[in-house]
Order: C-alpha cells, then sequence, then structure tokens
C-alpha cells in the first residue's frame, strides 16, 4: 500500500530495488526511532508515526552494510550492547549521503535537524566538501570505489548491499 507521502514511497521503492525488504504496518509501541523498526533483517516502518521519511534511508544503511550473514538477524537498536556494530555508523552516514544523491533527494531529508547530535548541518559540509568520513569502510566492504579509481567523483557505488 503506498504511502500518502513521495519521500516515503520513493525511499520505499529504491530499497524494493536493491533487496533491502520493508513492509509498512503499524508500530504502537516505542521505537527507537518514530515510526521505525528493524525486525529480523526487514525495515517496518508506520508512515502514520514516521517523523522523518529519511530516516528509512538511513536505517536501512545499516541492514545494507551489515555482513549477509547477519543482516536477517539484525533487530531492534543495532548497536545496543554491540560495540563492534557502533564503527559501522560512519558507513551508514556516507551510504545514506550517496542515496540522497542516487534519488536526487535534499540531502536534509535524511541529515534533518533532528537527529544526529545536532551535527547534520557539519556532516551536511563535510559531504559536499568531499570530506567522505567512512568511506575506507564501504571500500573495504565492497560498497564503494575510491574516487581516484573512477575519476567520476564519489560516491562511485558498485553495490547498495554488502556482498
Amino acid at each position: 500500500m503506498p504511502s500518502s507521502n513521495p519521500s516515503i514511497n520513493q525511499i520505499r521503492a529504491f530499497l524494493t530495488q536493491i533487496g533491502i525488504p520493508t513492509r509498512q504496518q503499524e508500530l504502537p509501541g516505542p521505537t527507537f526511532l518514530p515510526g521505525l523498526l528493524i525486525q529480523d533483517g526487514e525495515l517496518l516502518f508506520d508512515p502514520a508515526r514516521l517523523a522523518y521519511p529519511g530516516d528509512m534511508l538511513h536505517e536501512a544503511g545499516h541492514i545494507a552494510v551489515s555482513a549477509p550473514a547477519e543482516r536477517q538477524r539484525l533487530s531492534g537498536d543495532i548497536t545496543d550492547q554491540k560495540p563492534e556494530k557502533a564503527g559501522e555508523e560512519l558507513a551508514v552516514l556516507l551510504w545514506s549521503y550517496a542515496a540522497c544523491l542516487h534519488l536526487d533527494l535534499d540531502l536534509r531529508v535524511v541529515f534533518h535537524p533532528a537527529g544526529y547530535s545536532g551535527q547534520s548541518e557539519w556532516l551536511i559540509e563535510q559531504f559536499t566538501a568531499g570530506n567522505y568520513v567512512g568511506l575506507p569502510l564501504l571500500v573495504w566492504m565492497g560498497l564503494a570505489q575510491p574516487p581516484q579509481q573512477t575519476g567520476a567523483g564519489f560516491p562511485t557505488m558498485i553495490h547498495w548491499v554488502r556482498p
């Protein structure tokens, strides 16, 4: 069932295309981000409670950068009690940036002022200036090529979901 929000529909179509499962459903209880929940590697969303559609891309980024063997076990707060997952946040930030560019979304759809511990503008400034925090991780994960290898500038994504 399509949402009445075009950003949600565009993001969901992209996630479906790259193989990240999504499901629209009512999420009445508390969730890590309003209206979003990762459950068994699937992104569940409640359009009535979703405060920021771009959060869908960020949370999908956690699924995308996870090793294939881990993906279907992801649930809830991805980094809670899993310090090894906290390091992936840098890769998720840049993956989200690349997805925004790919979808031609305003960067503030994902990097909105209510998120990122008040650092959304700083992240936008860094990425648009070519300071790609997280790029070594995306390259190591086989998701992106370094800019000097492509000559096309970043982001040049090889895969959207970690192989």
